[in-house]
């Protein structure tokens, strides 16, 4: 019985160093495997540091865009005005105001690059054999062109219909008569009527011009007074519209075309051409803050004008 004790004690030792051996094994595998873990989360952070730097660059960064361009319109293609009192020739005057050639009034403008008008009377005091009486009044307004607003071309287009439009509706007026006037800037249009008054019954003519971004009107009105005879409709009409027409001619000339007589006045041309180089407008505060309206009511009254004269013959 002891001897198999003691036999089997050398078992019992050699198993319990087998299960040393195996517990310092799993030890050691312990130690390794964190070790393992440890080097791959170095690893991974490593790598999603340079992810976040990638993903931190944005898209296209190298590829600036570039500032949109500003909105631009095409320029005005005048920039200035005639004199508005030398617009016509001394002889048409004579022809139009025969007692007032000399007699030319210049409107106020803050601006005369922009608004500019001249005006005329004519009494012919005859005594009891009656009165002759004329009126006539020329008025340029000129347009630059603007973002806002659009070209000078465009807005003068626009007021040119409205100065029509402003003819064709005068309270009182009978017999009014609108006609197409050829030859005459790149738009003309003649308005006529007969307007009654105590003072007698005055023929009025108003010519409507539109010369690329500039607008003319011209108001011509004639009486027979004190039992003067009156005159003629078509002989008021032809003066009125060769106004206009060598008004137009001035305008070029003003810009750098057509040629001036030798009487002072400019000569009647026709529409300018249309591929000449355009001059560059106004700043478009000016423009913008003109109002076309404005330059209607600085025009003296054509039936309160002739009223007033009338009533000082």
């Amino acid at each position: 019985m002891q001897r198999s004790a003691h036999r089997d004690r050398p078992y019992e030792r050699d198993q319990s160093e087998r299960r040393a051996k195996s517990r310092s094994r799993v030890l050691v595998c312990a130690a390794v495997v964190p070790a393992m873990l440890i080097a791959a989360g170095c690893s991974s952070d490593s790598g999603s540091d340079d992810a976040g730097s990638k993903s931190d660059s944005p898209v296209g960064a190298e590829a600036t865009s570039s500032p949109s361009a500003s909105p631009t319109v095409q320029a005005a293609a005048y920039s200035s005005l005639p004199k508005p009192c030398a617009v016509v020739s001394k002889k048409t005057l004579v022809d139009l105001v025969p007692k007032g050639a000399k007699s030319g009034k210049e409107g106020t403008s803050g601006d005369t690059a922009t608004r500019a008008g001249c005006s005329w009377d004519s009494l012919d005091n005859n005594g009891v054999k009656g009165s002759q009486f004329r009126w006539l009044n020329i008025s340029m307004l000129r347009f630059d062109s603007d973002t806002s607003r659009g070209t000078g071309d465009k807005q003068a287009q626009a007021y040119y219909a409205k100065q029509i439009q402003d003819a064709q509706s005068v309270d009182g007026a009978k017999n009014a008569k609108s006609e197409p006037l050829s030859g005459t800037g790149d738009q003309a249009t003649t308005v006529t009527y007969d307007l009654k008054k105590k003072e007698g019954s005055f023929k009025q003519q108003t010519v409507v011009t539109r010369v690329e971004n500039v607008v003319v009107t011209v108001d011509y009105n004639g009486a027979g007074l004190a039992g003067e005879k009156t005159p003629s409709v078509a002989t008021l009409t032809k003066l009125a519209e060769k106004a206009a027409k060598e008004t137009v001619a001035a305008v070029s000339e003003a810009n750098g075309e057509g040629k001036s007589n030798d009487e002072g006045g400019s000569t009647a041309g026709s529409s300018p051409s249309a591929s000449k180089s355009a001059s560059p407008s106004k700043s478009s505060s000016d423009s913008s803050s003109k109002s076309p309206s404005k330059a209607a009511s600085k025009s003296p009254s054509k039936s309160a004008s002739a009223s007033k004269s009338a009533t000082k013959s």
